[in-house]
């Protein structure tokens, strides 16, 4: 079995697994014609029970100025899966921002992230 192969997201510096496996996807944004716009974000796999979807914990720090200092605070944020990309719960991994795709989910997931 060959090496994963990776891609840079220059604007970021972050280096995300590509997907080895092609996909019949439309909503895939390697091999279907999905764009990616707006903001990329890393955050960590917490569930994968929906078809087709995940949900992604994103951890943030927010500065407290009755205390004077950073606290760390976390939002949930659902994520369409292209079937190509393969994740576990608990990875790192990078998603974009898209167009609306269903009620709740406007993020496609890129991938997972090498650290």
């Amino acid at each position: 079995m060959g090496e994963a192969r990776s891609i840079m997201i220059s604007s970021l510096g972050i280096k995300v697994v590509q997907p080895s496996s092609s996909c019949s996807d439309p909503y895939c944004p390697y091999h279907g014609h999905l764009k990616v716009r707006g903001k990329v974000i890393v955050g960590r796999v917490d569930s994968l029970k929906m078809k087709k979807a995940a949900v992604i914990e994103v951890e943030y720090s927010a500065y407290n100025s009755k205390f004077t200092r950073f606290e760390r605070r976390s939002n949930t944020i659902h994520v369409r899966v292209p079937s190509c990309v393969a994740v576990n719960v608990g990875d790192l991994v990078a998603i974009a921002e898209c167009r609306p795709l269903g009620k709740n989910i406007s993020h496609i997931m890129l991938g997972r992230v090498i650290v």
